[in-house]
């Protein structure tokens, strides 16, 4: 089997990660995998907001729980260290598709990496209240975002998850 099917068969969300921090390096070469995503029109519209800083990942984990409504104490970010929060122009028609690629790209980077990964939703949500706006302002960001999702990166602290055997006819050939 070929390295890249490999990497995509293989991948799984993974839901416990350890504290370890997560070498700037192997960040940037997730977030050039997402850059390099397919998007309409060839607009490279997606940015991508990375986030190492402890205290800001936490009042992000936060402010998501509580837009998910789970109880105080959990951690919808499962403990990774590092969060990319996938954005694009609100005036962009193909945004949801476009971020939704670069998170793609950036899963199976992360797996390439020998990382975890995980996509986290509620990005929209976050983006649309004040945490959203403090992110944009801290990144130099102008303009309105709408937020597509969050890939929360780290090292595992659990086996990978079984790989789940493929649902049978969703392929079909008209010839």
């Amino acid at each position: 089997m070929d390295e890249l099917m490999k990497i995509i068969r293989e991948r799984r969300s993974i839901r416990s990660f350890k504290p370890d921090p997560v070498p700037k390096e192997h960040l940037g070469k997730i977030a050039e995998a997402g850059l390099y995503a397919a998007s309409g029109r060839g607009r490279q519209a997606p940015k991508i907001i990375v986030v190492t800083d402890k205290e800001l990942r936490d009042r992000i984990s936060d402010v998501n729980r509580s837009i998910g409504g789970w109880e105080e104490g959990f951690d919808p970010f499962y403990g990774a260290p590092a969060i990319l929060a996938v954005i694009v122009p609100k005036d962009i028609p193909t945004g949801i598709y476009d971020g939704s690629l670069t998170l793609g790209n950036m899963m199976l980077e992360a797996r390439a990496l020998g990382l975890g990964s995980i996509w986290i939703h509620r990005a929209k949500e976050e983006f649309e209240g004040e945490l959203g706006e403090e992110l944009l302002k801290r990144a130099g960001i102008e303009g309105e975002y709408i937020g597509i999702g969050h890939l929360a990166v780290g090292y595992q602290a659990c086996e990978d998850p079984a790989i789940p055997e493929r649902l049978p006819d969703r392929v079909y050939y008209i010839e």
